[in-house]
């Protein structure tokens, strides 16, 4: 069966007929006013990045381009949030007022509801993102990509917004528009309309480079380290993709991911009663469960299977984060697989206050890939309602000796460098 390419999709447009892209209008111009605003105040600036390749690029692009536009270097500051946390944790936002900006710039998180970035009226927050989401921080400006489709990745909506700045910046920033979106949306990517005609960037570096730097930067954050200020010093010192190659401290982190990977990608899934969802356990302090996510929804075939959901209970005391992605074999389902609606269904089956106790960090992320982070009890009882390992129905038996051969069938050694640039 034929899979649809990602820009396949038909973009929004106006009453003119004019394609309405990577977001609206209004809100990527109000970026660029904010942007040369921050640039030319010589104001203390915070640059608050997600951990993944297309958050850290993104906010690499952000930098380059405010300096670009007259920013000291030494005005422009990062704050990386610690594992487990958003910036909604009063920790977090204490962290940030300490170091005294007077704007700040979200990029690729923050799209939940939420008080100010940070408790300082004075303080002009802007937020670039892509998550799926109606409600965001109070007082901050906005602009999400998720309502646009193709829906961008937050580095090439921060590329659209900053590469007619100032003629020299596309240069300056168009292999990190490349690196982020592959490492959200896979390196096999078709760069069709209306997404930007990237041949040059193609031609100045090669592909293999740019996807290997994307495997490096999404190491260290997957570690239980979680040093993401390794690959955050790392991309914001390059000048090309080669020279994050070479990285020593990341090359050790992907090893070192590698090796977790192999370790417990050999767990046995169980399926809920409908053969919909096959659900992995694992115990990791590894963020190794998007990439076994990702790994084993390329290879489980059935009917009837649309989600592969990995649980992992080791990576937060008293937490289960678990990572969803849609079965290969579910892409062209109609109506198409949506796992932020599937999960919210199987929550709403609850007749107690589940759906509240689980809180803002259920399923979230986008419709392709979701997950969440909920506590242990409240993740039983999510199985439960999924009838996971229940018996299933007599019409389901044929697809679970199918799936059961295709588990016992993977292979158990594989170069996951492609998996690591997957969305968590």
């Amino acid at each position: 069966e034929q899979l649809l390419d990602y820009c396949d999709v038909r973009p929004r447009q106006d009453d003119q007929g004019a394609t309405l892209w990577p977001a609206s209008p209004g809100g990527i111009e109000s970026a660029r006013v904010f942007l040369k605003e921050c640039a030319s105040s010589q104001q203390k600036i915070l640059i608050v990045p997600d951990k993944d390749a297309d958050g850290l690029d993104a906010g690499v692009i952000v930098h380059r381009t405010l300096t670009a536009l007259g920013a000291a270097a030494s005005s422009i500051d990062v704050h990386l949030v610690a594992k487990g946390n958003t910036i909604h944790d009063e920790e977090e936002r204490e962290a940030m007022k300490k170091k005294n900006p007077k704007y700040i710039i979200v990029v690729d998180q923050g799209s939940s509801a939420g008080p100010e970035v940070i408790d300082d009226p004075a303080v002009k927050s802007l937020i670039i993102d892509h998550h799926l989401s109606d409600d965001f921080p109070k007082d901050a400006l906005v602009v999400s990509a998720c309502h646009y489709p193709p829906v961008a990745t937050s580095s090439l909506l921060t590329y659209e917004i900053c590469k007619d700045l100032r003629p020299d910046i596309a240069p300056l920033i168009g292999y990190m528009c490349a690196m982020g979106t592959h490492g959200d949306l896979g390196n096999t990517l078709k760069w069709a309309p209306p997404f930007p005609d990237m041949q040059d960037v193609f031609k100045t570096h090669t592909k293999k480079s740019i996807n290997d730097a994307v495997s490096l930067l999404n190491a260290p954050r997957r570690t239980a380290r979680f040093d993401v200020v390794s690959a955050w010093e790392a991309l914001l010192a390059a000048s090309s993709p080669k020279d994050i190659l070479t990285n020593r401290r990341l090359l050790s982190a992907r090893a070192e991911i590698n090796e977790e990977v192999e370790r417990q990608t050999h767990t046995a899934p169980k399926f809920s009663k409908d053969g919909k969802i096959a659900v992995f356990r694992i115990n990791s302090a590894a963020q190794v469960h998007p990439v076994i996510a990702t790994r084993w929804a390329g290879h489980l075939k059935s009917a009837k299977l649309e989600i592969v959901l990995v649980a992992n209970s080791g990576y937060l005391p008293g937490k289960v984060n678990f990572s969803c992605r849609i079965a290969r074999c579910a892409r062209n389902r109609d109506p198409p697989v949506n796992i932020i609606s599937s999960l919210k269904a199987v929550a709403d089956l609850d007749t107690t206050d589940l759906v509240t106790r689980m809180g803002e960090n259920f399923a979230r992320g986008h419709k392709e890939a979701s997950g969440g982070i909920i506590g242990i009890k409240e993740f039983e009882e999510l199985m439960a309602l999924m009838k996971v390992g229940e018996k299933s129905d007599p019409s389901s038996e044929g697809e679970k000796k199918t799936l059961k051969k295709t588990v016992q069938k993977s292979p158990q050694k594989n170069k996951l460098d492609g998996y690591f640039g997957k969305k968590s």
